[in-house]
């Protein structure tokens, strides 16, 4: 049976592609040639690498990024690119488990990259479509408002802008919300391909297709790629996951990925950004878009309003609805909520929460003291990674700043999250240990052919006891690869709506033919003989 997303019938099709990426130019920085000598490397070229590239050269020092496929195209490409300090009902569970001193910090710093986006917006004149505007985290039902009236009494005590609301703009009822006045959104691609413009010169280097593999830390430190060595005083590394992870990141955050549509409404959109208390959380804001669809007849439509509807987050597993399903749920989310004129666009992203919801940002581990993380910022990675961005470059140059303590990397985690902690590496080790007992026992069975997926579909084979993600395209061509993720051994699974092969355990990705789109795996997953 096929699970390929299959919209309601109408007269075009969504395109399987982010809003982001679909209104932006392909980039083409070279990759780099043999080896080069700079005060800092900044391995990942998303929002968190270029903001502290770009703080760092405005300070003075030279910069390379070191991008593996093209920036701004992972997980920064797939955003609802929110800019806000509200992370849904974030702020009270802050203060009981940090104390007020430090979710401040948390509050500050989240305000601070708002500000620090418009600011070079303003001065660098960059068309972004960036405008300031309320965020709301609604109570979705009557038993979230308590937590929604504490939150806003949390929040206002650290000084952010909330307060509660009875109503809000949306074309359904509510049960009350949180609003943060002044938050922003914008399109991060149109920002961040100014600001990568920026820093590439000078003495300072955007490079793409140029993968790091190892880093040894020191005084220099030695940053390894297929490409040649960066020798640097200073390594930032802000991959989404980790590349480089002796202190176990692995084990203190765990993925999830959520779903996003871009849809043309025939009611006026909702002005403002929101996010509900529901399980899974839903995701509201809408975008002015410049239609480029060439098959479009009606000139009323060349501009207006997309609306971004999404959410169905979920931790990746064995387990529940196909991708597909997915997105089917989104879909009637945003059909029983608004009048459905189209579906523009579909896509989903990946993301890494911290067990205490705090993202990791500072140095990486103990023992490599010139070496520096930005990671895990819980859906939250437009000001998340912006701030980041901002903070790594102050420890750097200033060797501080005023919101680092809440993000350090080497804290320990707050005794009300050691359960979580448990229970995520549960999780994973029980992933791990029955894919091997699958595997094992599947080992005594016959080989065939019977067990081939049909055209358009992927799944797990066994032969001779050896796991094989087989997939067949439309023309009936079979496809196999190794289905053991390299970077810890467990067993990818089949996304049958981006037909991917996604690893349940640490959520990496690959494509059909075994590529890595996302880490931590720094390999593919071998060709396979069937």
């Amino acid at each position: 049976m096929s699970h390929n997303f299959d919209p309601e019938p109408g007269p075009e099709s969504p395109r399987p592609q982010s809003l982001w990426l679909a209104t932006t130019p392909t980039t083409d920085y070279e990759p780099l040639e043999d080896g080069l000598e700079v005060d800092v490397a900044v391995v990942g070229g998303g929002i968190t690498g270029l903001t502290a590239a770009i703080n760092l050269k405005e300070a003075g020092k030279t910069v390379a990024v070191l991008e593996s496929d093209r920036i701004v195209e992972s997980t920064t490409g797939h955003t609802t690119a929110k800019l806000t300090s509200q992370h849904g009902l974030i702020y009270d569970t802050l203060v009981s488990q940090f104390g007020p001193e430090k979710a401040k910090q948390y509050a500050d710093a989240n305000e601070a990259a708002i500000d620090a986006v418009e600011e070079r917006i303003e001065e660098h004149d960059i068309d972004c479509d960036f405008r300031r505007t309320p965020a709301y985290t609604y109570a979705a039902s009557s038993a979230d408002v308590k937590r929604v009236s504490e939150e806003v009494e949390t929040a206002q005590r650290l000084g952010l802008p909330a307060e509660y609301v009875a109503e809000t703009p949306l074309p359904f009822e509510t049960e009350g919300a949180v609003r943060f006045d002044e938050q922003a959104e914008f399109h991060p691609r149109k920002y961040l391909l100014a600001v990568a413009e920026a820093i590439h010169g000078d003495g300072c280097h955007v490079f793409e297709e140029t993968q790091a593999v190892d880093l040894e830390p020191g005084d220099p430190c030695r940053v390894e790629t297929e490409r040649g060595a960066v020798v640097a005083d200073d390594v930032v590394v802000a991959t989404h996951f980790p590349f480089f992870d002796r202190a176990g990141y692995f084990s203190r955050m765990h993925p999830h990925r959520a779903y996003l549509l871009a849809v043309r409404v025939e009611e006026e959109p909702p002005a403002g950004m929101y996010y509900s208390t529901a399980s899974p959380p839903a995701t509201i804001r809408t975008y002015a878009a410049e239609s480029d669809r060439s098959d479009r007849e009606d000139d009323d439509t060349a501009a207006d309003e997309l609306v971004l509807v999404g959410g169905q987050s979920h931790k990746p597993s064995v387990s529940g609805p196909p991708t597909s399903e997915r997105y089917r749920r989104c879909e009637r989310f945003a059909r029983d909520h608004f009048s459905v004129e189209s579906i523009e666009y579909r896509w989903s992203t990946m993301d890494y929460s911290p067990v205490d919801k705090v993202p990791f940002v500072g140095q990486i581990d103990p023992l490599s003291e010139h070496v520096y993380v930005g990671t895990g910022f819980n859906g939250w990675g437009m000001s998340g990674g912006t701030a980041a961005g901002m903070i790594l470059a102050d420890l750097i140059v200033e060797g501080s700043s005023p919101w680092a303590d809440v993000f350090d990397p080497q804290r320990l985690p707050p005794k009300s999250s050691a359960k979580s902690f448990l229970e995520e590496n549960a999780v994973v080790g029980g992933s791990f240990v029955g894919d091997r007992i699958k595997s094992l026992l599947s080992s005594l069975g016959a080989d065939g052919g019977a067990d081939l997926p049909s055209s358009g579909e992927g799944k797990i084979v066994r032969r001779t006891g050896r796991p094989m993600g087989v997939y067949r395209d439309e023309e009936g061509s079979v496809h196999a690869v190794s289905a053991v993720c390299p970077h810890m051994g467990c067993l990818v699974r089949w996304n049958d709506a981006e037909r991917t092969w996604d690893c349940p355990c640490h959520g990496s990705r690959f494509t059909h033919d075994g590529d890595v789109l996302s880490g931590p795996a720094l390999e593919g997953l071998p060709y396979r003989e069937l």
